[in-house]
């Protein structure tokens, strides 16, 4: 079968490796002149680790990865420390597979070289779709350059400005969430000493929260900080100021003002959030990763649910001959999950800056509640548990 996949993002680029893995002819289309991931961490938990190893990618990942000790609740302005379960060891023993961080420069670098091992010239830079028609027994994409592609399927990977999901779907009307987030990245061996653990830490107040951790081996720090206050412009490439970013969490703890210092360049992005789609396929056509269902961070799922979707399709693909069938599987199995993934994320918000932070004794009840272990197997058991390289299809 021949596939064209448009967008070389993780979500793609995994669909790609899977689907070349079963012998099918993959074309990828990417926009952009070079393969380059912007500089930000990425939280892999076991229900995305287990494909990527499932892809033949453990080795590679390891050289590159971090896998964190544990991980920790940290309150706003006095710094007290709530320990959560272990990431590392336990997610292993609980759900058969690491929890780990990883530049997302150095993850798509890995999924490319995969895909070119197997298909040098798969990867086709600097072409952007603009449309398509579907006569039903094959698909043919429309370039900008005036080229035209034919494929049996059309896989939109696209991104959360998918040209292909508006028009499949229409123009989507994003909702201002009232958050802005600000991320930057810091080499560790710049902060003090104490900081220097291999951690992640979820730092929870009043109308913000900040999440830290290693990257790359432990030698870069990630910084991501999201705060309630109107900026509504959606790109990972706007450019702020240190100065900005402090001013957005004053009062909050020292350490957190340690890593904004550090931060050489800091970014600012809307979040901004959608109504989950009914159905990702049209015809020979459907839409994966944030084309499909762009999330919020604050569940850490949006990688995951891409790299779940690249291979959840892939099989889906292998057990039926019929190319719209076969997507109408992916569908099923796909829709209901990440929208309660999405939903999740938007809850999630409201659980990291309830007003019950703002004081230590309210703080204290609080993190007892909502962060006691039982609670927080409920709240990840079942996005940690499912496995994309068995789930019925």
């Amino acid at each position: 079968m021949r596939i064209v996949i448009v967008g070389a993002g993780i979500g793609g680029l995994a669909a790609a490796l899977a689907l070349l893995r079963d012998g099918h002819e993959v074309e990828i289309y990417e926009q952009a002149p070079t393969l380059e991931e912007l500089g930000a961490g990425v939280q892999i938990s076991a229900n995305g680790a287990r494909v990527l190893f499932a892809l033949g990618l453990e080795s590679a990942i390891r050289k590159v990865w971090c896998e964190p000790a544990g991980k920790e609740i940290r309150l706003w302005n006095t710094g007290e420390t709530w320990k959560l379960f272990d990431l590392g060891a336990e997610s292993v023993a609980r759900y058969g597979a690491p929890y780990f961080m990883i530049h997302r420069a150095d993850l798509h670098g890995v999924l490319i070289d995969a895909v070119r091992s197997l298909a040098p010239d798969a990867i086709h830079l600097g072409v952007r779709c603009t449309g398509f028609d579907d006569d039903g027994s094959t698909v043919t994409i429309h370039l900008a350059n005036g080229e035209h592609v034919i494929g049996d399927a059309l896989i939109a990977a696209d991104g959360v400005h998918s040209r292909i999901r508006n028009i499949l779907a229409g123009d989507d009307k994003p909702e201002f969430t009232g958050c802005m987030a600000w991320r930057g990245l810091v080499a560790t061996e710049t902060l003090p000493p104490h900081m220097q653990r291999n951690v992640g830490v979820n730092w929870v107040g009043p109308g913000g929260h900040v999440i830290n951790y290693q990257l790359r081996r432990g030698e870069i720090f990630n910084f991501v900080g999201v705060v309630e206050r109107d900026w509504r412009v959606e790109s990972w490439t706007e450019k702020g100021t240190r100065e900005e970013c402090a001013a957005d969490f004053s009062g909050w703890h020292d350490d957190v003002h340690a890593i904004i210092r550090s931060i050489e360049q800091p970014f600012k992005w809307a979040l901004l959030g959608r109504t989950p789609l009914t159905r990702f396929f049209h015809g020979r056509v459907t839409l994966l990763g944030d084309a499909a269902h762009p999330t919020l961070p604050m569940l850490a799922q949006g990688a995951n649910m891409a790299i779940e979707d690249g291979m959840v399709l892939a099989r889906c693909l292998a057990a039926y001959d019929d190319v719209e069938a076969a997507l109408a599987r992916y569908d099923a199995a796909r829709v209901e999950r990440t929208a309660k993934l999405v939903r999740g994320a938007n809850d999630m918000a409201k659980r990291f800056h309830n007003p019950a932070l703002a004081n230590a004794a309210g703080a204290k009840a609080y993190v007892d509640a909502q962060w006691n272990e039982a609670t927080v197997k409920q709240r990840y058991g079942w996005i940690f548990e499912y496995d994309a390289t068995r789930v019925a299809i």
